[in-house]
């Protein structure tokens, strides 16, 4: 008998396992038909507000890129913050913010290099200048070739953000905690009225600096200072700090909150991106994650160009290029650069003075980006040097 009653026991608890599989197999089922009637209901959703976008479609031919430049793999992108008092974020606008995004398409992965404002570029009539100067006179065209032909990349699409919809979603969302410096708090200040003005919105003055929570005029104000701390170095590090703080609430905002900033925010946005771009886009949304970023040129000085004003210039445009190719493109194999690169950083090195042998100089004030790699070379150095070991070559 207790023999029996064991398999008795036994059978009962096979069922009941039995039981459970069948309810975490029907729990599972639910949640991937959840899952897609949301991914149905997005697209739906993206396709209902896609007229708010200002798009624009490129013609053939209008977009170029080097010879034989092509990154497999991957999806690039143009971002750029347009600071537009009419509303209208084509050519006369001012472009203070200038990012290249690439997605991996198969890990998802986004890298995220921020190109100083005031680099030395070659524009569309062949002259060198800074590089917000390309989008103020040919608007967003004119600016992805100015990243493709200088840098030699493959982009195809933009999306122009006004500064405005920033401050817009930082309110939406309920501001974003930072920690500013004293001389930050200060700065922000001298300038947080104008940004209030422009914007539309009330404006509160820092108190202090600290670890503190930014309402959409004191982040938009932060993200734009570059007087006094830290120049266009430093600012382009603050646009990617307000940046990744605004996507780390974004991943947890509920339906009514999208709802309201894509109605708040949507106008204030263009875009070459299709509507089809747009749901494919929607639907991995969530997906995707901001593995790393970086300030580009990787080394780079300030200087000065006749007629130009101050600039700041790569330390040597084509070993830069190539870092910012093993940043963007980590799964790739970093080939040479072209020639049309070659010649540019030619151009560059003659009109400022400035080249790669100004790493040698230790009097030199070389800027390095958290990604350099003269950087990483010049910690292995200091590291090797302490240690009483040898640099590896």
């Amino acid at each position: 008998m207790p023999g029996d009653r064991r398999t008795w026991e036994q059978k009962r608890a096979a069922r009941q396992r039995a039981r459970k599989k069948r309810r975490i197999k029907r729990a599972i089922f639910l949640i991937v038909e959840i899952l897609i009637l949301c991914l149905l209901g997005g697209a739906a959703y993206v396709m209902t507000k896609y007229d708010k976008f200002q798009t624009i479609a490129f013609g053939e031919g209008d977009i170029i890129s080097n010879d034989g430049v092509k990154w497999e793999g991957y999806k690039t992108i143009a971002l750029f913050g347009g600071d537009s008092r009419s509303g209208d974020l084509e050519e006369g606008a001012q472009s203070d913010t200038i990012m290249i995004a690439a997605i991996n398409s198969d890990t998802k992965e986004v890298r995220i290099a921020s190109v100083y404002r005031d680099t030395t570029v070659r524009h569309a009539d062949g002259k060198i200048r800074k590089a917000n100067y390309a989008y103020y006179t040919g608007g967003p065209k004119d600016a992805i070739n100015m990243l493709n032909k200088n840098f030699d990349l493959d982009i195809q699409d933009y999306v122009t953000v006004d500064f405005k919809a920033l401050a817009d979603v930082v309110d939406l969302i309920g501001g974003i905690e930072v920690d500013v410096t004293d001389e930050e708090a200060e700065e922000m200040n001298k300038h947080i009225e104008g940004t209030g003005e422009v914007a539309g919105k009330e404006v509160h003055y820092m108190e202090s600096g600290g670890l503190q929570k930014l309402d959409g005029v004191q982040a938009v104000t932060y993200a734009r200072i570059r007087k006094n701390v830290g120049g266009d170095y430093k600012r382009t590090e603050r646009q990617r700090t307000v940046i990744m703080k605004v996507v780390e609430k974004a991943k947890k905002m509920d339906l009514v909150t999208i709802n309201k900033i894509i109605n708040k925010v949507f106008s204030q946005i263009s875009t070459s991106f299709t509507l089809s771009d747009m749901v494919s886009l929607a639907a991995g949304a969530m997906d995707y994650e901001i593995k790393d970023t970086t300030g580009f040129p990787m080394e780079a000085m300030n200087g000065r160009i006749e007629g130009v004003g101050s600039i700041i210039a790569p330390v040597g445009l084509v070993e830069n290029v190539k870092e910012l190719h093993a940043f963007l493109y980590p799964d790739e194999k970093n080939e040479e650069v072209s020639d049309t690169v070659k010649e540019i950083a030619a151009e560059i090195t003659e009109l400022t003075g400035i080249s790669r042998e100004d790493l040698d100089d230790p009097d030199a004030d070389v800027n390095r980006s958290s990604y350099s790699v003269a950087q990483e070379e010049k910690e292995t150095s200091k590291t090797d040097a302490s240690s009483g070991g040898t640099k590896k070559e």
